[in-house]
């Protein structure tokens, strides 16, 4: 087998995730939320749950997805189970957790407390609640099994991105996440494309 044939041989047993981060929750905005389990719009569900359905067909993925518990991924999944998919939920893709910031406004957040978390971005638990390595260590512990399709969040999708393109991690160079309701293509397991 030529060097050429192998490369296309490995391309062609990649595995790709495709995730989606979940529609704009209802009173999310200038709030911290991680953890706090807003409701969204049913007709935003609904209509990025035609999307995703319709991507996987265009696609031929399993009709399989797996959601994050909170209410603002779970929602997507089931509309997509009310059309015949499996609707799996796993905990990993649940978004960082911020502890007592969560469901506070930003504005209320002591600068000292964001300013500790900057300073030590990997490892300091902003709010006493998780840090951002170990959001890392869920994202690179995920396992998929059969399904293709994820929606999940904007902390987990950065954590992912990060993992694929590495570099010291900093709260400067953590990618930004991924607009409400958009398709992230990931190659998996992420150890393969990135650290």
């Amino acid at each position: 087998m030529t060097a050429f044939a192998a490369a296309v041989a490995d391309a062609s047993r990649a595995l790709h995730l495709h995730a989606w981060r979940h529609p704009r929750a209802n009173g999310a905005e200038g709030r911290c939320i991680g953890r706090t389990d807003l409701r969204v719009d049913p007709r935003r569900a609904k209509r990025l749950a035609h999307r995703i359905r319709a991507h996987a067909r265009h696609h031929a993925l399993p009709r399989v997805v797996i959601t994050s518990p909170l209410r603002r991924s779970a929602v997507v999944g089931k509309w997509l189970a009310r059309w015949g998919w499996t609707h799996r939920v796993d905990r990993a893709l649940a978004e960082l957790d911020f502890g007592r910031w969560d469901g506070q406004r930003w504005s209320a957040i002591a600068r000292d407390e964001f300013d500790a978390w900057c300073r030590d971005f990997a490892q300091h638990a902003p709010g006493d609640g998780e840090s951002v390595a170990a959001l890392l260590q869920r994202v690179r512990g995920f396992d998929p099994g059969d399904a293709r399709v994820l929606v999940t969040h904007g902390g987990w999708l950065s954590g992912a991105l990060w993992l694929l393109d590495g570099g010291e991690l900093t709260s400067e160079r953590w990618p930004a996440a991924p607009r409400h309701d958009t398709h992230t293509a990931l190659p998996w397991p992420l150890s393969a494309a990135g650290r």
